[in-house]
């Protein structure tokens, strides 16, 4: 059994009216406020010796609350030493540039050998019990086969407060991406909402009425290569397979792409030689407010050398 940590609050005048809940995010801030949903739920908050278990009780101000904090429980996802290669590190969270073929989350078919492992093994005991649960909190993902820059939580509060500029769309991410086909205009945007395909639970498609959900790519033409291009693309929203369906979608699908590119077409003799298997796409720049310093963090990433030889062979 873990053991438990108990902290001892008061409250502030200032307090007085607040949600219990909202009132011990701020008296206790190394905790998020789903976390302390969780612990008064659970009987953990007392005051007078008395457990408080409705998060939404309006309190005084000034009272004095014990609340009980069990250790994090093991994650069931086992540590494993895989290389990673950290672009940034602080107490509360990382910058990964990840690497094409590492899978970010254990799923079906992936139990092991994902970035997850390699973060349990890294981060050893400096992580926080996100959720209650010793484990990194991933905020966003990016492909199996893509590369490129992806930030994690270390801590419960770094986990909340980059979720929270995900859902509000305030994080910057800019990916490269080389797509077949020249686009004729230099630039432009495509505003289209996905969901998953009732066809093929695989695939991601442009879904119009209320399944779907909104999905905006701002796209720029960098570089005209031989019958492909060099694209930028900055995302307004961060949907599953975004990049590659809203591509796709505009007559220009990214090579390499298994699922959503071209089959026959001019490049494969190239792709094959190159033994390029993978689409064409890197997560090269991230932009973000540090949670928890609130400074504004910005990283890049170069194109990875399989991108960079296709690249150049593609020249012209």
């Amino acid at each position: 059994m873990g053991g438990i940590q108990t902290i001892e609050v008061r409250l502030e005048p200032a307090h007085a009216g607040w949600r219990l809940d909202r009132a011990l995010a701020a008296a206790v801030p190394t905790l998020s406020r789903e976390r302390l949903k969780a612990l008064i739920r659970s009987g953990a908050v007392e005051a007078g010796g008395k457990p408080l278990r409705d998060p939404a009780t309006k309190v005084r101000g000034q009272e004095a609350l014990r609340v009980a904090v069990p250790e994090p429980t093991p994650a069931h996802n086992q540590p494993q030493d895989i290389p990673l290669s950290i672009v940034f590190e602080d107490e509360h969270l990382l910058v990964i540039d990840k690497p094409a073929g590492l899978v970010v989350h254990p799923a079906a078919g992936n139990l092991d050998g994902t970035l997850v492992n390699a973060l349990l093994h890294h981060c050893g005991g400096s992580l926080s019990g996100i959720g209650g649960v010793a484990r990194p909190g991933i905020v966003h993902r990016i492909d199996k086969d893509t590369s490129g820059l992806l930030v994690v939580a270390k801590t419960d509060v770094a986990h909340e407060g980059l979720a929270k500029q995900f859902a509000a769309h305030s994080i910057g991410r800019r990916y490269l991406a080389i797509a077949n086909g020249v686009p004729k205009i230099r630039e432009g945007t495509v505003d289209a909402p996905l969901a998953r395909s009732t066809a093929n639970r695989k695939k991601i498609a442009i879904v119009a009425g209320k399944r779907g959900k909104r999905a905006v790519t701002h796209w720029k033409r960098l570089d005209i290569l031989n019958d492909a291009a060099l694209v930028e693309c900055r995302l307004e929203t961060g949907r599953t397979h975004q990049v590659r369906v809203h591509m796709a979608s505009i007559g220009h699908p990214l090579l390499g792409d298994p699922v959503y590119g071209r089959r026959g077409k001019t490049h494969d003799k190239l792709l094959k030689e190159l033994e390029f298997h993978r689409q064409a796409l890197h997560a090269a720049q991230l932009e973000f407010t540090h949670p928890v310093t609130r400074h504004r963090l910005s990283f890049d990433s170069p194109m990875p050398a399989d991108m960079q030889e296709l690249f150049n062979a593609l020249g012209v």
